[in-house]
């Protein structure tokens, strides 16, 4: 008899990361819920900490603590050399809080606007972290980076973020204008996703 998924709680609210992060696992015999379905009504975590790491973790330890699940929380962003590092951990709200995708990509559009194309480089940059709140372990954390630049105008109508704005190094494209295949193999958040495949496999082990 086969077992049942693995009950995973996504600690995110923001629904394109959740769609991808189902489209990461869906391979694994892991069953994806979202805050609003495990947590409805639950207060939002306060991302205040000073790197990528930081927020991941404040937000899986709050979604462990609530729920009592495995709980997968991330926090990523992008990070601008010319703009030394901005919009960081600041990447949803960069052009003010609660700012949509659109207004952030005006805003990042604006502050490179003198900025040459040789003097564009960007990267995307997702930390995942894993907790069982059932074990002693500490979190697992991975990793994952994408490499490009930053070009003059929207293109592609896929992905969210900055998606439409940020040109894959060795694609000529931006992540928006990938199909859902190639994103996820060049993708920051899939890179960080298949370094945390084994620790998920030992979870479904386990069970």
């Amino acid at each position: 008899m086969s077992r049942e998924p693995l009950r995973l709680l996504a600690a995110t609210s923001n629904r394109g990361k959740l769609v991808e992060l189902r489209s990461l696992l869906s391979d694994l015999p892991i069953e994806v819920l979202s805050l609003a379905e495990v947590l409805p009504g639950a207060p939002p975590v306060v991302e205040d900490g000073a790197t990528f790491l930081d927020n991941a973790l404040l937000k899986v330890r709050a979604g462990a603590l609530r729920s009592a699940m495995v709980t997968l929380a991330e926090d990523s962003g992008l990070e601008v050399d010319a703009l030394d590092g901005r919009p960081g951990v600041r990447s949803a709200r960069f052009a003010r809080e609660g700012a949509t995708d659109a207004e952030n990509n005006e805003a990042l559009l604006a502050a490179l606007a003198d900025v040459a194309d040789d003097r564009r480089r960007a990267r995307f940059r997702c930390v995942m972290v894993l907790l069982d709140p059932r074990s002693e372990a500490q979190p697992i954390v991975t990793e994952g980076r994408c490499e490009g630049w930053i070009g003059r105008q929207p293109r592609g109508a896929g992905g969210f973020g900055y998606d439409p704005l940020f040109v894959v190094e060795g694609y000529g494209r931006t992540m928006a204008e990938l199909g859902e295949a190639e994103k996820n193999l060049v993708s920051h958040r899939g890179k960080a996703a298949r370094e945390m495949r084994a620790s998920l496999e030992a979870l479904v082990a386990r069970r």
